[in-house]
């Protein structure tokens, strides 16, 4: 359904799309997991025929982007990051006039209307104004939206962001619920783990690059040793002895010593007995999505954030002392 080959995006000197390839299957749920600043969405925006390719070549449902874009619109949904509703319209208005705008016949699109606000938990509230709506029922609202014209790929660009937990869940089960009836494929992008673990495979990007992709069971299974992380008297100190005396690598994340090691549970005793600085604080966790992208890049994804919103300041102002 997706093919991307070679992809890569600058703006003047920086860059940010590495050469990426992949491809998404028809009826796949597939997403981009990375930092903010990774590059997620501006290969978004390119697939979906905002931005022009700085070079390679994109494939949607079969027709090839370059000569086709107007064909692929009409083929595709998209969900942005920032809010696209119009508040001062009702629920059933947006819809109505999103299917209006893509050429959906009025009977059709109130079929379509009244199924996906069933689907997505809003036909009591199809009356009222967008503007009265909380956080959760606008996504509910946007994604419904986006499938309204049944398009063969809908594009969520990180579509939970700023929601709590209860309601990025519930939108999760409404979410595949769709995408099993429908057979729509999905690609999204996102920085949260728990909402990658939705996903049938996983693409993970880190400076505009594509580290790894596979499932997220095969992912984990990857990494194989537990993660463990602990606070000293002395993190330095103590980051010099594992190397020294249990050979591991360890590093600062998240303020804590951290380090991989098969069996953590076991190991830790050892821990107590093989360092000389005293242990104030230990966990020990299984391996996660989180486990994985430090494998594969050497820092979590909040140490990444941090690391890329640091490049991308260090980029504005040279831009800016260059105009």
């Amino acid at each position: 359904m997706i093919t991307v080959e070679h992809l890569t995006k600058r703006f003047g000197d920086f860059l940010a799309v590495n050469d990426v390839s992949f491809d998404v299957s028809a009826g796949e749920i597939f997403a981009f997991l990375g930092p903010n600043g990774a590059g997620k969405t501006t290969t978004i925006r390119t697939m979906v025929t905002l931005l022009s390719p700085s070079s390679g070549r994109i494939t949607i449902d079969g027709l090839d982007l370059a000569g086709h874009q107007d064909q692929i619109r009409k083929r595709i949904g998209i969900v942005f990051q920032d809010p696209s509703l119009d508040q001062n319209l009702t629920a059933w208005e947006n819809m109505d006039l999103h299917g209006a705008l893509y050429g959906v016949p009025r009977r059709l699109r109130r079929e379509r209307a009244e199924l996906l606000l069933r689907a997505f938990e809003l036909w009591e509230s199809r009356r009222e104004v967008v503007l009265q709506f909380s956080g959760g029922m606008r996504r509910r609202l946007e994604i419904a939206r986006g499938l309204l014209h049944t398009p063969r790929i809908l594009f969520l660009d990180e579509p939970t962001l700023g929601l709590d937990p209860q309601t990025r869940n519930q939108l999760w089960t409404q979410l595949k619920q769709l995408n099993q009836s429908e057979g729509v494929t999905v690609f999204l992008t996102t920085h949260y783990m728990d909402e990658a673990e939705n996903c049938d495979r996983i693409a993970i990007i880190d400076h505009g690059k594509i580290v790894a992709i596979d499932t997220p069971e095969n992912l984990k299974a990857s990494v194989g040793k537990d993660r463990v992380q602990i606070r000293t008297a002395d993190d330095q100190t103590a980051i010099a002895e594992l190397k020294e005396r249990f050979e591991l690598e360890a590093a600062i994340h998240e303020g804590m010593v951290t380090f991989n090691v098969e069996s953590g549970e076991q190991f830790v005793p050892r821990l107590f007995e093989g360092l000389s600085q005293q242990i104030k604080a230990v966990s020990v966790s299984r391996p996660s999505l989180d486990d994985v992208f430090m494998s594969y890049t050497g820092k979590t994804i909040r140490d990444a954030e941090a690391t890329v919103g640091d490049r991308n300041r260090a980029h504005v102002m040279a831009f800016r002392r260059g105009r």
